[in-house]
């Protein structure tokens, strides 16, 4: 996906469609390489990777990072950039699963979140997507940092099962980093950070809805449900991307 990149603010951000993500991603699950991993960034990920080298080589490594934010999209614009929508960690989840059901023969993984969450996706998954096989699911503990025997344990509930799709929600910017520091020892060809898409999924957290989506405001009642985690991502990160952006669009 190299040929439909732009950087915004030095992370390589695809420039493609969803329909084209998707499709890409299914090419690398046909030829079967190991560690390919989608990552989304949007102003508060890129604001927080500035002073974060581990996440931002995290971002600068990954083979597909989506447009996830609309402040993404504005600042592509700004900057004489091609990315017209959003392409949200949410989009590429239904929509690979349903190419992944329509096939068949694919098993995923899940590997993030709270045991509640995660058995409310083990009972949803084969009704919505019959076609995709089960490999596993599994809850880290909630900690900030995870000892040598947590991540050994994590890689090898992966690896018993060799799946071919390993989604990741444990929340930015450990998801990325930890997929970053694991994905030679991971036997999965592609692995995805898509963070609240688990509880969006199983329905714990609504999705705001589709007319906020549309007009880019999908932020503000994700805020209102739960600022004390959103707050500095909307009110402090956020502006401080605009202000990296007009510096960039301006010059020295």
């Amino acid at each position: 996906m190299r040929n439909f990149t732009e950087r915004i603010l030095g992370c390589p951000v695809t420039t493609a469609s969803v329909d084209l993500c998707v499709a890409e991603i299914m090419h690398w699950l046909a030829c079967a390489e190991r560690g390919r991993y989608l990552v989304c960034a949007n102003p508060h990920s890129l604001e927080v990777a500035r002073s974060d080298r581990l996440f931002q080589d995290a971002l600068q490594q990954a083979d597909l990072v989506l447009p996830d934010g609309i402040g993404v999209v504005l600042a592509s614009r700004l900057l004489g950039g091609g990315i017209r929508d959003r392409v949200t960690g949410s989009d590429i989840f239904w929509q690979l699963c349903r190419a992944l059901s329509e096939k068949g023969g694919r098993r995923v993984f899940f590997l993030g979140s709270t045991e509640a969450t995660l058995a409310r996706i083990a009972a949803k998954l084969p009704v919505d997507f019959p076609g995709i096989g089960q490999a596993g699911y599994y809850s880290p503990p909630f900690k900030a940092e995870f000892s040598d025997s947590d991540n050994e344990a994590m890689v090898a509930a992966v690896n018993r099962v060799k799946p071919d799709v390993l989604w990741v929600g444990m929340t930015a910017p450990k998801q990325e980093k930890w997929i970053r520091q694991f994905r030679d020892q991971l036997d999965v060809p592609f692995i995805a950070a898509v963070g609240a898409v688990f509880d969006f999924y199983a329905g714990v957290v609504k999705r705001s809805p589709r007319a906020f989506q549309r007009v880019g405001l999908e932020w503000l009642p994700r805020l209102w449900q739960e600022p004390r985690r959103l707050w500095r991502r909307n009110l402090v990160s956020n502006p401080m991307f605009v202000l990296h952006v007009l510096k960039e669009r301006l010059g020295p």
